[in-house]
């Protein structure tokens, strides 16, 4: 057995009266520094503005929290909010559909790359490093929150979950598979792939970007038939699957189109 195995978590990180800090949005900060404090080390070795970087990260969370709130709510899960329409702002219960957030932070970064007339793929690069390291560690506030679980399980990593919170089929049912722990550590070995490609300049510009969307899609896809939340069907595959697939395709044309750009990711 162990700690995960014993420990039963609480969203709850401190109540101070009626103010409860959740574990869920300390996770999420924590996410994001590690992903700025990465990101000025890419910059530098890309030789762009760190001050560029700092006005765009925040830019970039801005718009990756919306397009992954209003994914989740318009498109994963309309059913239950449709009928909860107060809840849509309760970001701290969960709800942040990481395919949203990709592409509301690549519009804003899109936007901003055109008023600042700076070179997307210079900037994606840098995202497509950092962002799996973000997800790594923030995928740690849907286990405090006791969501993002599998199937009934009896191994030793099994997490357990709260009777409320379980699917009806599986009430007699207090472990589950910790969905959440294998998408973590499939993410942090995505970071160390992409950041070591990165350190050595094995990649031309774009292809880091590229790489991102292809490996994050494998991982989610199969993520997918581990997962027992409910979410959209299209045709008979969970949406979730559909998006990775798509992020699968444009990934590898962008890989295959950048290799002939005249510079490489380290300079």
């Amino acid at each position: 057995m162990n700690f995960l195995h014993f420990y039963h978590p609480n969203p709850i990180f401190l109540q101070i009266g009626p103010i409860a800090i959740h574990w869920y949005g300390l996770i999420l900060a924590l996410a994001m520094i590690a992903a700025v404090a990465i990101s000025l080390y890419l910059v530098k070795r890309r030789g762009l503005k760190t001050d560029d970087l700092l006005d765009l990260a925040l830019l970039v969370v801005i718009a990756g929290i919306i397009g992954a709130r209003l994914y989740d709510v318009f498109i994963i899960d309309w059913a239950y909010f449709s009928q909860n329409l107060d809840k849509i702002f309760y970001i701290w219960q969960g709800g942040l559909a990481i395919h949203g957030g990709i592409i509301g932070g690549v519009l804003a970064l899109y936007f901003w790359c055109q008023y600042k007339k700076q070179d997307i793929w210079q900037w994606l690069d840098v995202i497509a490093v950092a962002l799996p390291l973000a997800q790594a560690i923030g995928r740690w506030g849907n286990y405090f929150n006791q969501e993002l679980f599998g199937g009934p399980t009896s191994l030793p990593w099994g997490i357990p979950i709260a009777e409320n919170l379980r699917p009806l089929i599986y009430r007699s049912f207090e472990y589950f598979q910790p969905a959440f722990l294998y998408e973590s550590i499939l993410n942090l070995i995505l970071f160390t792939i992409l950041f070591w490609q990165f350190k050595k300049n094995r990649l031309k510009i774009g292809q880091a970007a590229g790489l991102y969307l292809v490996g994050y899609g494998l991982i989610r896809f199969a993520m997918e038939f581990v997962r027992i939340d409910v979410t959209a069907v299209l045709l008979g595959i969970r949406v979730p699957q559909l998006a990775s697939i798509i992020a699968i395709l444009v990934g590898l044309i962008i890989f295959i189109r950048r290799k002939n750009s005249n510079l490489r990711v380290g300079v």
